[in-house]
């Protein structure tokens, strides 16, 4: 094993000891430095360390990913990268960091794609009858709807955060930061039919399960998000974070404050919430372009 590869062992060490990222983090950080490490033993040779790792060679591999890596991806490489660095020079490894000078590359105005008021209701609805797995489906689609939370935030969930008598959800999010978040009537109510239904007193505090009795995971959720939508066969194929950006543009559309759906959000930067100020700009010009009688000008004026 090459010197540089045990000081990625190292600081993803530190990331899940001292830091507590999660595993999904965790993972990717992992894969990302895994990449630099491949190019940089290809290079340098298998007795690579991160001294060898300079401020040019960053650049080469930089460039070596722009031809079929998306821009939003490589920036996620180049942070995870500085990151590394950073944590080396701390440590008094390196003396200074090689990507502290690189820019990160940037990323493609891409508008979150949202569902319609009637697409909502429709997916919603769409887990029919009063079986077991219909009640979690609907419960678990409503919850991700009412409160905008994240996948991970919805899946880390236990019983005991969801206050159905207040309405409210403690929610743990990125960097294990807590946040209470209201849920919505249609939610409750779902949810509390899909508990009731489920009954006794479970070993696994979670509030979803999977058909095994335990915690469900990410990807459980997005095959119940993908059963349903191919169900209804409404709309193009959606992944759970879809519903996050709905949440987000329809609490935007019904004239909710930009700071207060940062807040319910759990974004740490309001600049990350103001993607979807373009999305309710691009529905007003919509609305406007259909409904205003001075909007569009009669042909031979």
């Amino acid at each position: 094993m090459s010197l540089l590869a045990e000081q990625i062992q190292q600081f993803t060490l530190y990331l899940q000891t001292e830091r507590a990222v999660s595993p999904h983090t965790l993972a990717a950080y992992g894969s990302d430095l895994a990449q630099l490490l491949n190019f940089a033993e290809a290079e340098k040779g298998e007795r690579v360390s991160a001294d060898d790792v300079s401020h040019l060679l960053l650049r080469r591999y930089l460039a070596g990913l722009a031809k079929d890596t998306k821009k939003s991806s490589i920036g996620r490489k180049l942070a995870a990268i500085r990151s590394f660095f950073r944590f080396l020079v701390r440590r008094g490894i390196l003396a200074r960091n090689p990507a502290e000078l690189i820019a990160t590359p940037k990323k493609e105005q891409r508008l979150p794609f949202h569902l319609d008021i009637d697409q909502t209701t429709t997916l919603m609805e769409a887990p029919g009858g009063e079986q077991k797995y219909a009640l979690r489906d609907r419960a678990l689609l409503e919850l991700l709807y009412s409160s905008g939370l994240r996948v991970s935030e919805l899946t880390g969930l236990n019983i005991g955060e969801l206050d159905l008598a207040s309405g409210m959800v403690r929610v743990t999010g990125k960097g294990g930061k807590e946040r209470i978040v209201p849920v919505g009537s249609r939610a409750l109510e779902a949810v509390r039919a899909y508990l009731d239904h489920r009954g006794g007193d479970p070993v696994c505090p979670a509030l979803f399960l999977n058909t095994r009795g335990e915690r469900i995971n990410r990807r459980s959720v997005a095959r119940v998000v993908d059963t349903h939508v191919m169900r209804i066969a409404a709309f193009k194929r959606i992944s759970p974070h879809t519903l996050r950006h709905t949440f987000a543009t329809h609490m935007l559309e019904g004239g909710a404050d930009l700071r207060a759906i940062q807040e319910l959000l759990g974004h740490a930067s309001l600049s990350t919430t103001q993607k979807y100020t373009h999305v309710s700009i691009d529905r007003l010009m919509e609305v406007y372009d259909k409904s205003h009688p001075k909007a569009h000008t009669k042909s031979g004026e």
